[in-house]
């Protein structure tokens, strides 16, 4: 299990999980054995691994979308029982309501729960989020980086202290992708949140994080665990050209691939 805590605690345990999936022909598939992992309160942590290794079933656990077989999951201390407001979740598609404006999808969550400056809070994520003067465009109008951009405000007009992510850049550009990686940066910064971030891309794993997990080959159980000790705020050329980015790089990718590796031998 990982040392990383804060003083009151980590906000994300899981202990001793297990996660299994039974299939139609009856044959049981292991997602996760074994999965220990805390991470701690304002911790930027990125999980990487094969697929099929069970980056995203880890983060429906912490999301109380699922419940492990063994073992235990907890936020801040108590176990997950189910969805909890202080989950934000982002997921690779976006779950934008194609009949509401920009305007009106940030808004959705403060006015379902009865805010009275639910457009007003809504307007200045929108700013904050790059997309000043679409308030009143439809998803259908956007392009892939500014739904985006919509999923991040409409995530985090709500105040999460826990944000999961699931690959939310990987259909995107690449120059989209590196914009929204810093516009994240940014939001964690001034807003202190814990972000549990999956990727199938170990340059966006690093340049974003702080520690990142490499899961073996499914079952899902962590091959390694990596500081990653770049100052912050990083720059997207001057961070991935330092040596100590390039050789974590290198150590990562082998790494990577003796996990993929592995998981072609013990396949049936």
């Amino acid at each position: 299990m990982s040392s990383v805590a804060g003083p009151a605690g980590p906000a994300v345990r899981l202990e001793g999980v297990a996660r299994r999936f039974t299939m139609p022909d009856g044959n049981v598939i292991a997602a996760l054995e074994e999965f220990s992992l805390d991470v701690a309160p304002g911790e930027f942590c990125a999980i990487v691994g094969p697929t099929g290794c069970g980056k995203s079933t880890t983060l429906g656990l912490v999301a109380g979308l699922a419940r492990p077989q063994a073992g235990s999951v907890e936020l801040f201390g108590r176990p997950v029982a189910g969805i909890d407001r202080r989950i934000g979740f982002v997921f690779q598609q976006d779950a934008l309501f194609p009949w509401r404006s920009v305007l009106g999808n940030v808004a959705a969550g403060p006015r379902f729960r009865g805010g009275r400056d639910a457009d007003a809070r809504a307007r200045d994520w929108i700013a904050r989020v790059g997309l000043e003067g679409f308030e009143r465009s439809y998803p259908h109008q956007l392009s892939g980086g500014m739904r985006k951009r919509v999923a991040l405000a409409q995530t985090f007009i709500n105040q999460p202290d826990v944000l999961l992510m699931d690959e939310p850049f990987s259909a995107l550009d690449a120059m989209m992708r590196v914009e929204l990686q810093d516009l994240l940066l940014k939001l964690w910064a001034d807003l202190g949140l814990t972000i549990l971030f999956v990727t199938h891309d170990l340059d966006e794993a690093l340049y974003l994080a702080q520690r990142v997990i490499m899961l073996s080959a499914s079952p899902g159980t962590i091959a390694e665990r990596t500081d990653v000790p770049l100052a912050y705020p990083r720059r997207q050329i001057e961070t991935r050209s330092e040596p100590t980015y390039l050789e974590l790089r290198e150590r990562l990718y082998r790494n990577m691939v003796t996990q993929v590796m592995a998981g072609r031998a013990d396949a049936p």
